[in-house]
């Protein structure tokens, strides 16, 4: 299961979230092993939670940012960006943005690193920095809606759940998974997922608050300020068992 379009258009170009994955994505190019000195760009702009433990490396607090294991990772990570990203872009504006992001990818880095400051194995990816968008999000449209796709083996289906649901259950899977697998979470950044949510929800409170804090959320409802998508329904045939 995973999120495939929200119901909160932008009334503006998010060209912030835009070079944001075009960054990604073309990192993601010049990393690859097939790449002349991919593997050594790779290997050298990762975080390693030793080295900055010892004040060595510190680029990676921020390169790390922009580099993926895979293209799965790849993938998913621009997914979660391109859904939520456009939204907070518009309400903190470019700049604003941009500093929220790198700033939510800064905690996330830091709340792995204290979870296993000796660790030497690199950590790579946008997702602690999405999820502080992500987090954004939550507080400023709980009720959003926003489309979900199941897939079951052979048949899949979309349907539609408000965001404190999709992005509640997310976190709740982020904090199980740092707590059920210690030590390196079996290869995903748990922690990091975590304090990076929890530093987006703090960053947007001055913009929440900008609003009306409660009375903003009085007068939405928790929906957006502005008129919802409409989609057209699905062509894909309903086919029986």
């Amino acid at each position: 299961m995973f999120p495939i379009r929200d119901h909160n258009p932008s009334q503006q170009r998010p060209w912030v979230t835009y070079a944001l994955v075009v960054l990604n994505v073309a990192m993601f190019l010049l990393t690859l092993p097939v790449m002349q000195g991919g593997e050594w760009l790779w290997t050298r702009l990762a975080l390693y939670p030793l080295a900055v433990t010892h004040g060595e490396l510190m680029w990676g607090l921020l390169t790390h940012m922009f580099l993926h294991g895979g293209i799965m990772h790849l993938v998913g990570n621009m997914l979660f960006l391109w859904i939520f990203g456009d939204n907070l872009e518009e309400q903190l504006g470019r700049l604003g943005f941009l500093a929220f992001y790198l700033t939510a990818g800064f905690v996330a880095a830091a709340a792995q690193i204290a979870t296993e400051p000796l660790s030497p194995i690199p950590m790579v990816g946008a997702s602690g920095a999405i999820a502080g968008v992500m987090g954004g999000y939550l507080l400023l449209f709980p009720r959003a809606r926003v489309d979900i796709i199941a897939i079951f083996i052979i048949f899949f289906k979309i349907f539609t759940l408000p965001a404190w649901i999709v992005l509640g259950v997310w976190l709740a899977i982020q904090f199980l998974g740092g707590y059920m697998t210690p030590g390196e979470g079996g290869g995903v950044a748990y922690w990091a997922h975590a304090g990076g949510f929890l530093a987006g929800v703090v960053l947007a409170l001055p913009r929440f608050l900008r609003l009306g804090g409660p009375d903003f959320w009085a007068r939405t409802h928790g929906h957006p300020p502005h008129p919802e998508a409409i989609y057209a329904p699905s062509r894909i045939p309903r086919v029986g068992r």
